[in-house]
């Protein structure tokens, strides 16, 4: 009777201090420091993104429209083409995440009680590209202004996201036909 006892008591020791690394791994990742949200606005080509059950359809033309709208919110538009050739799109609401915080780290909603953390871990200067994730490092996407991003940039992206914890192996290039 002991030994059961004890294994459970050695696993929930072991639980506890995973969660508790996991949760030092979710502080210690930064987003930049500030975003101009008006130059951020505007259209974004997912360039690559880790795997999402709710992108599992997406087969090509992943695009995210931001537009800033007056009460300081913003309106988050996604799209993309499924494998059939239908166009399918999503639309949702961003605030920032704390409004004390910086304003690279957002929450989205596209749901009624759902919403997600977005958080901007990398900008070019001139707003041409974008490294984005989530705290938890389950969701990562490459952004571009264009369709095509210099494998150079995207290779230091993923570097970049591999010394923060992402795990880009499981990477997904995204094909865009514009």
């Amino acid at each position: 009777m002991r030994l059961p006892y004890a294994a459970l008591l050695s696993s929930a020791f072991v639980a506890s201090g995973i969660t508790l690394l996991r949760s030092k791994n979710d502080a210690a990742l930064g987003a930049v420091p500030h975003v101009d949200l008006t130059r951020y606005q505007g259209k974004w080509y997912e360039i690559a993104r880790l795997p999402t059950r709710f992108q599992r359809d997406c087969a090509s033309d992943v695009t995210a429209q931001y537009t800033l709208r007056d009460d300081g919110k913003i309106e988050v538009v996604n799209a993309c083409r499924e494998a059939n050739g239908k166009l399918k799109g999503a639309k949702g609401v961003a605030r920032l995440a704390d409004k004390q915080g910086p304003n690279s780290k957002l929450k989205v909603r596209f749901f009624l009680f759902f919403s997600g953390d977005y958080w901007i871990l990398d900008l070019d200067d001139g707003y041409d590209w974008a490294l984005v994730g989530t705290p938890d490092r389950r969701y990562l996407w490459i952004l571009s202004r264009t369709p095509t991003l210099a494998p150079s940039i995207c290779n230091q992206l993923l570097s970049k996201a591999r010394e923060l914890g992402f795990d880009v192996d499981r990477v997904i290039r995204t094909k865009q036909t514009t």
